[in-house]
């Protein structure tokens, strides 16, 4: 396995006898529309804002399962994903050894900047917030323009790649910001969002990834990539990325949205289906890391990647 990439594997911790369960690849042989219900049970999220190491958990390890959370009473989860959205979701990210010892000052700009970025961060999604239920709604008409969406519950979003009828249950690991992302996103390149929302560049495999469930991946990936949770950076990707933030406050949203194109090209090129969206991940933030270090990147825009992304 790649050192310097992250595997991630989604674990929940559940009341009672039941300790923890973990989703692998299945053995079961149904057919993955089947299993995975259209979604990735395998890249879930914390409603905390605490994650979990995990580095034993290779590409192609189908029995390996590490997680604090699985203990001994550990199970791994095939069939059905109803489950997701209860009890305690987290992905396992791996970091490297180097990260715990790098530490990067700040100016008082880059302070306050990653201060606001960190407040968007940490509002979780809350059905029941107006403005939340507003922007979920606008998300809809800037992707389905001229459908009627008949509910904030309903089958319809089945269609965006949610995992059921309620995308908030979705929601809960990447927070309100991974909603606003997309928004964004639909908003600011209208063109990239419905190529990849519709899935129409390229040979596409016949089971295709989620569009919306993995857009909340992103989201989730650039938090722990660039450790944004953090008081200030431990790895130079961080540091490079607030010097970009303070230029733009919108930085982490053009991120997001060059990162889900980056994703996309990458999925094609590697011509990946379902069971390789982990490896594809892997790279598309091989890909960042390595255009972050580029010397002459002095905005955001600047990114050899943000190419990709049609307004």
């Amino acid at each position: 396995m790649d050192a310097s990439a992250g595997s991630f594997v989604a674990v929940r911790r559940l009341s009672g006898s039941d300790r923890a369960a973990a989703f692998h690849h299945s053995s079961s042989g149904a057919s993955p529309r089947l299993l995975f219900g259209y979604s990735f049970a395998c890249f879930l999220f914390s409603s905390s804002s605490s994650y979990c190491c995990c580095s034993c958990l290779g590409d192609d390890d189908a029995n390996g399962l590490c997680c604090p959370y699985a203990g001994a009473a550990a199970e791994v989860v095939t069939g059905s994903s109803a489950w997701i959205g209860r009890g305690l979701s987290c992905v396992c990210a791996q970091r490297r050894d180097s990260d715990a010892r790098l530490s990067f000052d700040l100016t008082p700009t880059q302070e306050e900047c990653l201060q606001r970025l960190q407040n968007r961060i940490e509002v979780q999604y809350d059905s029941s917030n107006r403005e939340h239920q507003e922007a979920l709604q606008a998300l809809w008409c800037a992707a389905f323009p001229g459908t009627e969406l008949r509910g904030l519950i309903s089958e319809q979003w089945k269609e965006m790649g949610w995992q059921g009828k309620d995308p908030s249950t979705d929601f809960r690991g990447g927070g309100f910001i991974s909603l606003e992302n997309l928004l964004y996103f639909a908003r600011n390149f209208p063109k990239s969002f419905q190529e990849l929302l519709r899935k129409q560049n390229g040979d596409r495999a016949i089971w295709e990834y989620p569009f919306a469930v993995a857009g909340v991946n992103i989201t989730f990936m650039l938090i722990q990539m660039l450790d944004l949770q953090a008081v200030k950076p431990r790895s130079l990707f961080g540091a490079v990325f607030l010097k970009l933030l303070s230029e733009n406050d919108q930085a982490f949203d053009i991120l997001y949205c060059i990162t889900f194109k980056l994703m996309d090209q990458q999925w094609l090129d590697m011509h990946a289906t379902y069971m390789d969206f982990n490896t594809v991940m892997k790279s598309t933030r091989r890909q960042l890391e390595r255009e972050l270090l580029i010397e002459d990147i002095q905005r955001i825009e600047d990114m050899p990647s943000y190419r990709l992304l049609a307004r």
